[in-house]
């Protein structure tokens, strides 16, 4: 062995205790982190040619980048839709480097922990065990393997095999939506489905839900053709929900594929008084629920479920390699996923989930409800201000009440000033064509003082900006 692998090898006791102790002085410091990192230029760190060993790269790491870490993970980034890791959650990730295995493969362990997870994840947000599910990477990759699955199937409508044959009959294939995430578009294009393969139909006044009535008519119109319908539970801008009940029951009539974006929407599933909002979502086909949001688990964990098996399998298998196995026989969650080689991602969940029960996470998605409407009435009060939609859940959508050929300028001043204090982090958006600005929050550590700190920085900042 090389002497510096040996070296780093013998003293693995002694340097973890140092990544955990710089690791605590993080955390412990975080709510005092400005929320978004000022830019910074780094001369370029040349490739060493004799390395400088485990503890000498770390005290590298903290004087190079250290002073520039910021407190995203903090309970006052309200500005993409981020949640931060528990404790449980950081102690699973760290673990899950620590055992390094493979979570492709048959292996007892990884395969138990997350059929186990996701067995927990079904209870927690009331799916049917009728769904399976997987971890991959984000809400992008779930997205994409769903509309993949979904891929597969239109094919089996007209007789084609596009995993075997290719997209050469989906030429004209069309995806139907009405305010799809960027996800959505951009998994269309991987898939070779192109950007303009979705039809985006008309949203009810004042929102940003489909409007039934023309789904239906675009259904009836186009009665015979297999179609996929992507619906969302929880749109970026205002939390706003399709009438999945509805969406479900044209399903029973016109037989499409109903591909859900729930990946923070489904959330809702874990506080009564909004579990409605989701009625109808247990008809889906394929959903799709990101794990680093309203879960609160680190990046790198998303979920994609599916009613459909092995449709999943004919789409992802690993056909060819005898060195994997025989799909039809040994199940690898190699073969339901895009991903060959697996990190065991489900871990930080399964640690999270078994700290906390489905009562914390009940408690989380309140208190993120109960402060993003506390900020919606403060800003509907306000004069100052404009608040574009109800506060649905967690995300408060506003704008500046100034001209409208101010309000551009304005709303990216703001933000630029806010960003400067460190205080807190929010995103621009448009809103029915208005300039706007966004606020989700979904982090378990913010509370009702954090609230208190952004609105009078918020308030203070406006009232600077008008005098200048």
């Amino acid at each position: 062995m090389n002497q510096l692998l040996r070296q780093d090898l013998n003293k693995v006791d002694a340097f973890l205790q140092e990544v955990k102790d710089y690791s605590v002085s993080f955390l412990s410091g975080l709510d005092a982190l400005p929320v978004k990192a000022a830019s910074a230029t780094f001369e370029r760190l040349e490739l060493p040619r004799k390395g400088m060993g485990a503890k000498n790269a770390l005290l590298q790491f903290r004087e190079r980048y250290g002073r520039h870490l910021a407190g995203n993970s903090g309970p006052r980034n309200w500005g993409f839709v981020t949640g931060g890791a528990t404790v449980p959650a950081i102690a699973g990730d760290w673990l899950t480097a620590v055992f390094d295995m493979n979570a492709a493969d048959k292996d007892t362990a990884p395969l138990q922990i997350e059929t186990e997870t996701i067995a927990m994840l079904r209870q927690l947000f009331g799916l049917p065990d009728a769904f399976s599910g997987c971890f991959v990477t984000g809400a992008t990759m779930a997205n994409f393997a769903g509309l993949a699955i979904a891929r597969q199937w239109l094919g089996n409508q007209l007789g084609v095999d596009v995993a075997q044959e290719g997209m050469a009959a989906l030429a004209n294939a069309r995806i139907i939506s009405c305010i799809p995430h960027s996800s959505t578009v951009k998994s269309l294009a991987m898939l070779g489905f192109g950007r303009n393969a979705i039809l985006k139909l008309s949203s009810l006044p004042e929102r940003e839900a489909i409007d039934i009535d023309v789904l239906e008519a675009y259904l009836k119109a186009h009665k015979g053709t297999p179609l996929i319908v992507v619906a969302s539970a929880g749109t970026v801008n205002t939390v706003d929900f399709d009438d999945l009940a509805a969406i479900a029951r044209l399903k029973e009539t016109y037989g499409f594929w109903l591909h859900i974006d729930a990946a923070f929407g489904a959330f809702a599933a874990c506080v009564p008084a909004y579990r409605h909002l989701l009625n109808g979502w247990e008809a889906a086909d394929s959903i799709t629920i990101d794990a680093h949001k309203w879960l609160n688990v680190p990046y790198d964990a998303a979920m994609i479920f599916t009613r459909h098996p092995q449709l999943q399998l004919d789409t992802f298998k690993n056909a060819g390699a005898a060195y994997l196995g025989d799909p039809a026989k040994d199940f690898k969650y190699s073969n339901y996923t895009p991903e060959n080689s697996r990190r065991l991602r489900a871990l930080p969940a399964w640690y999270s989930l078994v700290a906390y029960g489905a009562d914390v996470y009940a408690d989380i998605v309140n208190n993120n409800i109960q402060l993003a409407r506390q900020l919606g009435t403060l800003i509907e009060e306000n004069d100052a201000f404009r608040l574009l939609a109800p506060v649905r859940l967690c995300v408060v959508c506003f704008t500046l009440n100034v001209a409208d050929e101010e309000k551009q300028a304005a709303t990216d001043a703001l933000l630029k000033v806010l960003d400067d204090g460190g205080k807190v982090m929010l995103t621009s958006t448009v809103y029915q064509g208005v300039p706007a600005i966004r606020a989700a929050l979904v982090n378990w550590r913010t509370t009702a003082q954090d609230l208190a700190i952004v609105w009078e920085e918020i308030k203070q900042q406006v009232a600077t900006l008008m005098v200048k």
